[in-house]
């Protein structure tokens, strides 16, 4: 409520996905926001979007509760004079394949049938005539799955995921023509399963391939991009915004998550969401030719097998930092009985949010990480201009991020394990190719590189107190504006 009072914003994303929530959201938009939704009606003008649990036919129990927290809230809204449905849409995580949408979307429809048949004796909750300029407000007709790709296989062949689903969709709900559909792109996990260039890259190709195939369908699209505020996770933030409108055009919806909200004067955040707000549409996806599209696939699986192999070496540093880093949300938990977790090859990584921040923590920004031993390949390949045109912020990006390098930190590490000496190639290689050079540049990114220093030393010596070194990496978070 507060978000949308203050903020320019029109959208906020209710997480049903790994965390745990509050099943009393609408009722309580709806009690202490009688004033904000008579000015800007819930449904219409201000939206609420569930990101549900990923559609694996097993553990079912959050999905189910999903389902018929948005069905009664839809008949709370009726019984309150609302006109539409306050939830009309579902994020799917973790899709896939065609069919996972497909099986949602059944599944909500059979269980809103028993519902009705039920609570509202076979009639439909909203059946009157009223619309919103283009469809009419019966839930069922209203109800989109949107699919969330997470990872760059999927994203690199997109079309076979979206294509089956929007043309299935349109047969049954024809609807969906004219409002068009949208797309959720992530930006974080499919950088942590394969680093930063094959993340941009695969996001580009995916964003070509929806256009291509909503004009097939002869509809539009709006894709959402799923993203953080450091380079790893798309750069978004109100210092950046020039740079990430190009870098991602055609995006219609970016996810703005707490270290743009909460790491910037309210004041710059205001004004670039409202400058982000009147801009995005103005973008074009930008269509990547066949040609490019085989290039980019190579460059990805490149890329790929240099990073999973060094990741999976330095896993156990990650995730020792990790377990020092500030919790922010309350999730539910990795293993066990509500096993949720992320992972490359056999070993367990934190969330996106922790993975970055303990990289950054330790004064090795994951942007630089197999990206230089990349370029190398790519360069034997002839195949540097591709990602010169395809991902044309990439010099600003690793400049960003190499402000917040640790040399020393490094150099230490390289000393004892052969796979940072490899890191460390990566970076002579980033300097070469590019021309550019990474390190601090101004005082409080020496005073950045100081604090990842004192961390490492901490952990090294064991000597000093969690809360010791949780002090350090969250006065590091706040110089870099981002915990992770």
């Amino acid at each position: 409520m507060i978000l949308f009072k203050e903020l320019p914003i029109d959208e906020y994303m209710w997480d049903w996905e790994g965390k745990y929530v509050d099943e009393a959201v609408g009722e309580k938009l709806f009690s202490r926001g009688e004033k904000l939704f008579s000015a800007r009606p819930f449904g219409e003008d201000l939206h609420l979007t569930y990101r549900i649990p990923a559609f694996d036919g097993e553990k079912m129990h959050r999905m189910a509760r999903a389902f018929m927290n948005i069905l009664a809230l839809g008949d709370l809204a009726k019984d309150i004079g609302v006109k539409r449905p306050p939830v009309t849409e579902m994020f799917l995580p973790l899709t896939t394949s065609a069919t996972q949408p497909m099986r949602v979307r059944e599944a909500f429809r059979e269980i809103a049938a028993y519902h009705r048949s039920v609570f509202h004796k076979g009639k439909p909750p909203y059946a009157s005539g009223l619309r919103r300029g283009r469809a009419d407000t019966d839930l069922l007709k209203l109800f989109d799955v949107t699919p969330l790709v997470e990872d760059v296989p999927s994203l690199l062949s997109i079309d076979k995921i979206i294509g089956p689903y929007w043309k299935k969709l349109l047969q049954e709900c024809p609807e969906a023509q004219q409002r068009g559909q949208r797309l959720f792109l992530a930006r974080s996990d499919p950088a942590m399963n394969a680093g930063l260039i094959p993340a941009v890259l695969a996001v580009k190709v995916a964003l070509s391939l929806a256009k291509g195939i909503a004009d097939d369908c002869d509809m539009d699209v709006y894709p959402v991009l799923g993203t953080g505020s450091l380079p790893f996770r798309g750069s978004v933030n109100p210092a950046y915004l020039d740079t990430f409108m190009q870098q991602y055009s055609g995006v219609r919806t970016y996810s703005i998550q707490s270290a743009f909200r909460y790491d910037y004067p309210k004041a710059e955040v205001c004004e670039a969401l409202k400058r982000m707000q009147k801009e995005v549409s103005t973008y074009r996806i930008i269509r990547i030719s066949d040609l490019d599209r085989k290039n980019i696939v190579r460059l990805c699986k490149i890329f790929t097998e240099i990073w999973q192999p060094t990741i999976e070496s330095i896993a156990p540093l990650i995730n020792d930092v990790a377990s020092y880093m500030p919790q922010r949300r309350e999730r539910l938990q990795h293993i066990g009985l509500f096993g949720y977790s992320r992972g490359i090859g056999k070993v367990r990584l934190p969330r996106a949010i922790g993975f970055t921040g303990s990289l950054y923590s330790l004064g090795i920004p994951p942007e630089l990480i197999a990206t230089g031993r990349g370029l190398v390949k790519a360069g034997e390949m002839g195949l540097l201009d591709v990602i010169e045109q395809h991902y044309p912020a990439l010099r600003e990006d690793l400049k960003h991020a190499g402000k917040y390098l640790n040399r020393e930190n490094l150099a230490m590490l390289a000393s004892k394990k052969s796979v940072f000496r490899e890191i460390e190639r990566d970076i002579d290689a980033i300097e070469k190719i590019l021309e550019i050079e990474l390190g601090p540049e101004k005082p409080r990114h020496i005073i950045h590189r100081n604090l990842t220093s004192s961390i490492y030393q901490r952990l090294m010596t064991g000597e000093s107190s969690k809360e010791a070194i949780q002090r350090d990496l969250v006065e590091a978070a706040v110089i870099r504006r981002s915990l992770g």
